[in-house]
């Protein structure tokens, strides 16, 4: 059935298009683009689109020229030969609708310039330009189409502005035209681009550009603005190009085209892309191109039916409501009048970006429909993730069916509106035995351990519902095994106990003032989310007897009764700590002459025999002193 209908309008196109001289059938359309690569070096590409049916092979340019100029004074600033760099063919949209006489060619001419930014400083920008004929002699919309030629125009700003540098790419427009028209038919097809800076971009129809070129002399030197345009047809002009009801018309905001011709033939149109940052026009550039209007098979488009809650869905008058115990699926149902439709469903999110929102098919999603073996309705489950939550909005989702009609395929689509709620969420509670933290907790809480004694606190989490717990324990810049330090967990569903154990050695743990910081978190692993709690500890190694007073003795009596016999120090010095080390002892005259010294933390002084007062002064490795003095009565 199709191969027929294809078949007949191949030989259609043939009638239509045979009668075009081949030498003067070859330009489709295209455009230019300028992108910045680094510095002052820019990529010039001019996309042309070539006809491989008609066009004659000797037409298709190994290089062409573009000129560069200044709006303000139309000066050339620049001649640059662009080569042939790439050769492909356009693709259909959909491939099986290809007719042998509707083949087009995509032609890449580009290279590297250099934009100075000594010289393209101008604050009324600047323009590129290659001018090439001839269109195909079979366009019905326009004047003398054989004679008619192509002006390739872009617009692009200074590369300094106010002596800084301005960096700009222009839009890159996408993608090419492969696809026919259908008479009375909804034509739609995505002119939009890209633009690398994200500048926005703006899309209205514009009447295209003739320029200098003509058959005589199709591929001329630049020449300057301004260019001619092509001559309409009688009732046709720039807001009807292509008549229909609607004519061709692009959205001004998504580039996307639309038209339901009313007349068959080749048609001529154009495509401005202006490009404006901070809502200050800083470019653009067009796309001129052509479109086939043809007689096409009636086809008539599908249908697609939602059930929700085992009832059918309204359109514009119910709301699905996914909750956290229910249902979260929806049953579509999908067919299509035509015999041998193959059919294809697919989501569209309308109002929402949210991934984790988002629908997913359960059940193929295509299949066909009225032929041999196979049913008349298709169907298919859509579901809801269970952590789906629109947050109390109304989200909208399209569901949409498509059939694999030519030239592209027709579509319905169902607007589903859904409120959906994640499962409840239960907080985790987190006890443990170090001291209590302050409220609210700004900063570590200080933990004080003795120097040689064993430290040890436990964790607890618990979760009424029965999430995953999971405590860990983790040094700030440390391992705890190199500090000595143990961390030992149980964890489970609904409840997690942890052990921290620490025998405080001299080392790294005693290097420093600032003390270890250690950071003990509590996991909740949920369905849908989940949470983490923090006790943040730091720990500082105190001296064992660092509390206690230093109350040297004052007096001693060297009398032989076996009491206060000699003057030591080892009960009452400050303990040993590390690095810091006993050095030594010096006992001294009221006169100041030095009388006994020794380095050993057990001295022992009996008085020399001489009664009186004496001063001492002990010193540690650290730097601490201690001064005192004593008296010795014999």
């Amino acid at each position: 059935m199709r191969a027929r209908v294809w078949a007949v309008l191949s030989t259609w196109l043939l009638v239509l298009l045979g009668t075009a001289p081949a030498q003067a059938t070859h330009i489709v359309g295209g455009e230019l683009d300028l992108q910045h690569q680094t510095g002052s070096t820019y990529t010039l590409t001019l996309t042309l689109y070539f006809d491989a049916i008609n066009g004659n092979a000797a037409a298709l340019d190994q290089a062409l020229t573009a000129g560069i100029f200044d709006k303000a004074t139309n000066r050339q600033l620049q001649s640059v030969v662009l080569p042939l760099i790439s050769n492909t063919f356009v693709s259909y949209t959909n491939p099986v609708c290809a007719v042998g006489s509707l083949s087009t060619r995509k032609l890449v001419y580009s290279k590297n310039i250099t934009l100075d930014a000594a010289t393209y400083t101008s604050t009324s920008g600047y323009y590129a330009v290659v001018e090439r004929c001839c269109r195909n002699l079979a366009i019905g919309n326009i004047v003398n189409p054989g004679g008619a030629a192509q002006t390739f125009y872009l617009e692009f700003p200074a590369v300094v502005r106010d002596g800084t540098d301005f960096i700009d790419s222009t839009p890159r427009i996408f993608p090419a035209l492969g696809d026919y028209a259908c008479l009375n038919n909804l034509f739609y097809y995505d002119f939009g681009g890209v633009d690398p800076d994200g500048d926005s971009l703006a899309y209205d129809m514009v009447t295209p550009l003739n320029g200098h070129s003509t058959a005589a002399n199709p591929s001329p030197l630049p020449t300057a603005a301004p260019y001619s345009t092509v001559t309409w047809t009688a009732g046709l002009g720039t807001t009807n190009q292509i008549p229909g009801a609607p004519s061709l018309g692009i959205d001004a905001h998504t580039g996307r085209l639309t038209v339901r011709p009313s007349r068959l033939g080749l048609f001529v149109f154009g495509v401005r892309c202006a490009e404006y940052r901070q809502g200050v026009k800083i470019g653009e550039t067009r796309r001129d191109f052509q479109l086939y209007v043809l007689n096409c098979p009636s086809n008539n488009p599908p249908v697609v039916t939602v059930q929700a809650n085992g009832r059918a869905y309204r359109a514009g008058r119910d709301t699905v409501r996914l909750l956290p115990v229910g249902p979260r699926c929806l049953t579509l149902r999908y067919t299509d009048p035509d015999p041998n439709s193959t059919l294809t469903l697919t989501t569209q999110p309308v109002n929402f970006t949210d991934a984790a929102t988002a629908p997913s098919f359960t059940t193929s999603t295509s299949g066909t429909v009225h032929t041999v073996g196979q049913p008349d309705t298709l169907t298919a489950t859509l579901c809801f993730p269970e952590c789906a939550d629109t947050k109390g909005n109304v989200y909208l989702l399209n569901v949409l069916v498509a059939d694999n009609g030519c030239s592209l395929p027709k579509r319905d689509t169902v607007q589903v509106a859904f409120l959906a709620a994640p499962p409840a969420t239960t907080t985790p509670v987190f006890t443990t035995s170090f001291p209590a933290a302050p409220v609210p907790e700004t900063a570590p809480t200080l933990v004080r351990v003795t120097l040689g004694q064993p430290y040890m606190a436990t964790l607890l989490g618990t979760d009424t519902a029965p999430n995953p717990l999971a405590l860990t324990a983790t040094g700030e810049g440390f391992s705890l095994a190199t500090m000595g330090m143990s961390f030992g967990a149980q964890n489970g569903n609904g409840r997690a106990t942890a052990t921290f154990n620490w025998l405080p050695a001299c080392g790294p743990a005693t290097a420093g003032d600032s003390g270890l910081v250690v950071h003990f978190v509590l996991t909740q692993t949920a369905a849908c989310t989940s949470q983490q709690l923090t006790r943040t500890i730091r720990f500082q190694v105190s001296r064992p007897t660092d509390s206690l007073a230093f109350r040297p003795p004052n007096i001693i009596t060297p009398n032989g009764d076996g009491l206060n016999e000699a003057f030591t120090l080892d009960q009452v010095l400050p303990p040993d700590f590390c690095g810091s080390q006993f050095a030594g002892v010096r006992i001294f005259s009221r006169w100041g002459r030095l009388v006994y010294q020794s380095p050993a933390r057990s001295f022992s002084w009996s008085g020399g025999g001489v009664g009186g007062i004496y001063y001492y002064l002990v010193t540690f490795t650290d730097g601490r002193r201690y001064k005192g003095w004593v008296e010795v009565m014999p």
